[in-house]
């Protein structure tokens, strides 16, 4: 599985942002997507995932009410909406996949896209 991250930005606080993950298996279906995130001087962590095949998403309770994930079938892309953007949400976002059920923990992700930037101004 490849996977390709893009949309990240410079947006000011509250404002929105759209990343896109595209996955270049055929059979995505089966997968769970993930998105992460990486500040500076920080470990990577959990933000949100999507189980392809149920539609079930979970998310961080720092994003949670604010991103939302959804998907575009023809397209094998997964969208990370994030809207109210804070300064706290500049990172390094990152999506990934699995086989299974959501986990919240990288090391449970075998696939990994490249990073995109995404910074919020105050």
């Amino acid at each position: 599985v490849q996977l390709q991250a893009s949309g990240g930005g410079l947006v000011q606080a509250g404002g929105s942002l759209a990343l896109s993950c595209a996955a270049s298996s055929h059979t995505f279906e089966m997968y769970t997507m993930g998105w992460f995130r990486q500040a500076p001087g920080k470990e990577r962590e959990f933000v949100g995932a999507f189980v392809w095949s149920g539609r079930y998403t979970q998310f961080a309770d720092s994003v949670k009410g604010r991103f939302t994930i959804s998907r575009d079938n023809g397209k094998n892309t997964v969208y990370l909406q994030m809207n109210s953007l804070k300064p706290e949400d500049t990172a390094v976002y990152y999506c990934a996949a699995r086989q299974g059920s959501i986990r919240t923990i990288t090391s449970e992700y075998p696939w990994w896209g490249q990073g995109t930037l995404v910074t919020v101004s105050s």
